[in-house]
């Protein structure tokens, strides 16, 4: 195409425009936009006057960029134009190729509707050829269809004789013959075949009854067992006929197998009655391993090793064992005895080389993959059932023992006494017997159900002590009232103190237990102290001797230790019985004997019945304080009251006040005497000076003065009240300061 061709075909535009506006609204825009930067660039330019100089150069500039712009866009269009004109030449060219098309379509068209006619006209005869091929292929079938109700009735008998590959071949063959005839009568089947599925059931119910009782058939007649398996394996492998359903006969075998070995050892509805449970699991204890026994060596041969006769054997006598259980326990609640049969089993006979984990068992089995058959849940359930239980027959026991102690309280003879001397019976040991027994059975169960009983039996032990300790008072009480004569008062009461120490079974009790055995001590000196006062108060030993010591201090006591031996042999009498109450329950009887006599001692002292007169007066008198203090030591030692609880060295820190010969020193002495004795008051001190009759008002002041400014006690300093018993003789309350000691008080004042 020449240029002016190409000139022609381009379309005239109107002065000053560059394509319409309507239809490019963007070039319109774009338009604008560079007319403003063209003028924008030109104000910035010629902005100064002396710029307007170069006005014709930036004039030929711009004509000359114009000229190129045009010359680019003509060459544009022009490109485009015969890309138009070419594709116009080839739109023409399919316009007549679909043209020729459209021809030869329209002449098929009417060759397809020629045949059609023809092919009507033919159905008929194609209807007689399908029934010939028909009739043709029932003519040949025929012989072999008359005799079809005849196989059915024999593979029936097949079927009810067991003889379960005979019968699977004659239904194979069956259902062959009916497939032959299938594909012929075009899908349609005949009557005669119509209870061909009916029998194929029955032999798979026959095939699973075998399976079911499959322990049985191992041991009787394997040859049928393996006669079912195989009829079912073959029958899983084969590829069913179109429009079957598979017949998948070995899961019904193994879910057969399963469902037969549960009936046989859970199938009765019927739980254990009360006590008869351990009678069961004794039963399953022999059954289940020799059913597993069976199966290893008899079953599991007559199966394809797919099978795991073994492991399906065992997984499925647990599973039923395990739902055996639930139900039982969601029964009536189990009985003590009960309980505790079946926590033992299930958690050491069931998986123990007796049962589950016997050592004959091949790796087959693999009952380490069993879930435990108690769920924690059952066991926190049987354990308070049999906690529960055995709290009730213990309490009801010790009750028992209990009562029984009581009445042998009031008889005409003495408490038994054993080979050592000490007063016995038979009772601490009875008690002791039933809560170790419960014990020890329980820890042949677990921890958790030992410490379980451990705490119960703690706390009927305490309860036992508690009720103990009641009787006790009852008994106690009604004697010193006269309710009830007891000929053997006190003995019964030191035999009730080695009762208590033969009960301090929970000191030989380890760790979380500890706590314990510090309340039972306490509570065990506490019913020392107890037994103390009542055999003091008790009518047929005579009162402990009271007053031992009316005559001290005096003339005579300086004198003659005539006294003190006279107190000690009544002390010895008053004490003879402890000699029959076991360590260390003794200790403390005669720690007690001890520390009455000391606090006697001590409040004929404070009384101030005695001035010393001189040197020589208070000499003797520390001396006597001294050989008082020995003899009384040497008589709770040759009692067996243990050294370190003797209380008689108070005697020696009071010799110290009264024969200390430099006044000027007694500060010391009444400090160290408050270091050793904590609960010494003013008022002790005050009497103790008074005894020394030698000091000044000022004097005793200074010494008094001496307590305030001590020194904190020793923590080694004996925490027994001595001082704080005794009570010090008080001045007529005007002589009393509103805040102070008596003591004190009554110095100042004079």
């Amino acid at each position: 195409m020449d240029s002016a061709a190409k000139d022609e075909m381009q379309p005239e535009l109107s002065p000053g425009s560059s394509c319409p506006g309507p239809e490019w609204p963007e070039q319109e825009r774009a338009e604008q936009l560079a007319r403003g930067a063209a003028l924008k660039w030109a104000s910035g330019i010629f902005y100064r006057p002396e710029q307007l100089a170069r006005l014709g150069q930036y004039r030929s500039r711009e004509v000359q960029r114009t000229c190129s712009l045009e010359a680019r866009l003509k060459s544009v269009v022009q490109s485009y134009l015969e890309g138009v004109q070419t594709g116009v030449w080839q739109l023409a060219q399919a316009i007549e190729a679909v043209q020729g098309t459209r021809e030869a379509l329209s002449q098929a068209r009417g060759l397809l509707q020629g045949m059609s006619q023809a092919l009507r006209t033919l159905q008929p005869l194609r209807e007689r050829v399908a029934q010939y091929k028909q009739l043709q292929a029932m003519s040949h079938l025929l012989p072999r269809l008359r005799a079809v109700p005849a196989a059915v009735a024999h593979t029936q008998t097949l079927i009810d004789a067991q003889q379960f590959l005979e019968a699977y071949m004659s239904l194979r063959e069956l259902e062959q013959l009916r497939e032959d005839t299938w594909a012929p009568l075009g899908g349609l089947e005949l009557p005669v075949f119509q209870g061909l599925d009916l029998l194929f059931e029955a032999l798979g119910q026959a095939v699973e009854a075998a399976a079911g009782a499959a322990g049985k058939l191992a041991r009787e007649d394997p040859a049928l067992l393996v006669a079912a398996v195989r009829v079912a394996e073959v029958e899983t492998g084969r590829t069913t006929p179109l429009g079957q359903v598979p017949r998948d006969w070995r899961q019904r075998c193994l879910r057969a197998l399963q469902e037969g070995l549960e009936q046989t050892h859970f199938g009765s509805p019927l739980l254990p009655a009360p006590g008869a449970l351990p009678g069961w699991l004794e039963a399953l204890r022999v059954a289940l391993p020799v059913e597993l026994a069976t199966a290893e060596a008899l079953v599991a041969p007559c199966c394809p090793p797919q099978y795991n006769v073994v492991q399906l054997w065992a997984h499925t006598l647990h599973s039923g064992l395990r739902r055996s259980l639930q139900h039982l326990l969601a029964g009536p609640e189990l009985e003590a005895a009960d309980a505790f049969a079946l926590l033992h089993w299930a958690l050491h006979v069931y998986l123990g080389q007796e049962m589950m984990g016997s050592l004959e068992l091949g790796p087959e089995a693999d009952v380490s993959q069993l879930e435990p058959l108690l769920t924690l849940e059952n066991i926190e359930q049987l354990e308070a059932t049999f906690v529960a239980n055995v709290q009730a027959s213990v309490s009801q026991w010790l009750q028992n023992a209990l009562d029984g102690e009581v009445a042998e309280w009031g008889r005409e003879q003495g408490p038994n006494t054993d080979p050592s001397g000490s007063y016995y019976s038979p009772m601490p040991a009875i008690v002791l017997q039933i809560l170790e027994e419960n014990i020890r059975v329980a820890s042949l169960v677990s921890e958790s159900l030992q410490q379980r009983v451990h705490g119960m039996a703690l706390s009927e032990l305490g309860i036992f002590l508690r009720s103990f300790s009641d009787a006790l008072i009852r008994f106690s009480r009604d004697h010193l009232r006269g309710k009830a004569m007891v000929p053997h008062y006190v003995p019964y009461l030191l035999a009730a103190l080695n009762h208590q120490s033969a009960l301090s079974w929970t000191g030989r009790l380890q760790g979380p237990w500890l706590r314990w055995k510090l309340r039972w001590t306490s509570y065990r000196g506490g019913s020392a102290a107890w037994c103390w006062r009542r055999c003091r108060w008790s009518s047929r030993s005579g009162s402990f001797p009271q007053p031992l010591f009316a005559d001290l201090p005096s003339r005579q006591w300086l004198s003659s230790p005539e006294l003190l031996e006279s107190v000690c042999e009544r002390t010895g009498r008053f004490c003879r019985d402890f000699g029959r109450v076991r360590n260390p329950t003794v200790q403390l009887l005669l720690a007690e004997a001890e520390r009455a006599v000391v606090l006697q001692y001590l409040r004929a002292l404070m009384q101030g019945r005695l001035v010393c007169r001189g040197a020589d007066e208070r000499t003797q008198a520390a001396e006597r304080l001294r050989h008082d203090a020995a003899q009384l030591q040497q008589l709770f030692l040759g009692l067996g009251l243990e050294e370190n609880a003797h209380c008689a060295p108070v005697l020696l820190a009071l010799r110290e006040l009264l024969n200390l010969r430099d006044p000027a020193l007694l500060g010391l002495e009444v400090a160290g005497l408050q270091q050793q004795f904590p609960d010494v008051s003013e008022d002790h001190v005050s009497a103790l000076l008074g005894l020394r009759g030698d000091l000044s008002r000022e004097q005793q002041l200074a010494a008094l003065s001496s307590l305030q400014a001590a020194l904190p006690p020793s923590p080694r300093a004996s925490r027994r009240a001595l001082f704080s018993l005794v009570p010090a003789p008080a001045p007529a309350p005007a002589s009393c300061l509103p805040s102070g000691s008596c003591a004190r008080a009554r110095l100042l004042s004079e």
